[in-house]
């Protein structure tokens, strides 16, 4: 497989991924902090780093556009600001004994005048939001099919309702973007190809 087609499929599988170890952790009824901790996040930042890639070679599908340009710069802002909450939770998990200390040290981060809104309540969503636009666009030019955009948001709103609906989201993004690996693959193709002496 192409690399720029493996950007893309690679963040939802990181997603998904990061909800089984997730659900392993949870098995024995202790979730963080410990290797279970680290492991699931771990996976989940390297899955947010993925879609940085992936979400650049799905706009490349797209003509050059101020709207283009627009919701590519609020879905990476928004990428950011997850892999910050990743991050975050990874540092946690690293210095606290506990459990209860893990939600006392994340209490303290999000006291920080700004923190809350920036990471966790409002800029992170810009991700998933730019994802869903973007899909709309190429959507519209014909480079998904219309059900990529219903089943994408479908798999965004599941791990809202509760977080055990990861794997599931994740591998509903991943049906919802793979229709564009062909194209991404032939683009990737032209772009790489030597060119021939006459």
């Amino acid at each position: 497989m192409k690399r720029a087609a493996l950007y893309v499929i690679a963040g939802p599988i990181g997603i998904a991924a990061y909800g089984l170890v997730r659900l392993w952790g949870k098995s024995d009824g202790v979730y963080g902090p410990g290797f279970d901790w680290q492991a699931a996040h771990l996976i989940g930042l390297a899955g947010m780093v993925f879609f940085v890639p992936g979400v650049l070679t799905l706009a490349r599908l797209l003509p050059r556009s101020p709207w283009r340009t627009g919701v590519v710069t609020l879905t990476l802002i928004g990428l950011a600001a997850t892999m910050v909450q990743f991050g975050a939770d990874i540092v946690e998990g690293l210095l606290a004994a506990d459990r209860a200390e893990m939600s006392a040290l994340a209490a303290d981060f999000k006291d920080i005048p700004g923190v809350e809104v920036a990471f966790y309540d409002v800029v992170p969503q810009m991700f998933f939001l730019g994802l869903v636009v973007l899909a709309g666009l190429l959507a519209a030019k014909r480079r998904l099919p219309w059900w990529s955009v219903p089943l994408l948001l479908a798999g965004i709103v599941m791990p809202v309702v509760t977080l055990d609906l990861l794997p599931i989201g994740g591998l509903c993004m991943l049906v919802a973007l793979a229709p564009a690996l062909p194209t991404v693959a032939r683009q990737d193709e032209r772009t790489t190809s030597p060119v021939a002496i006459h």
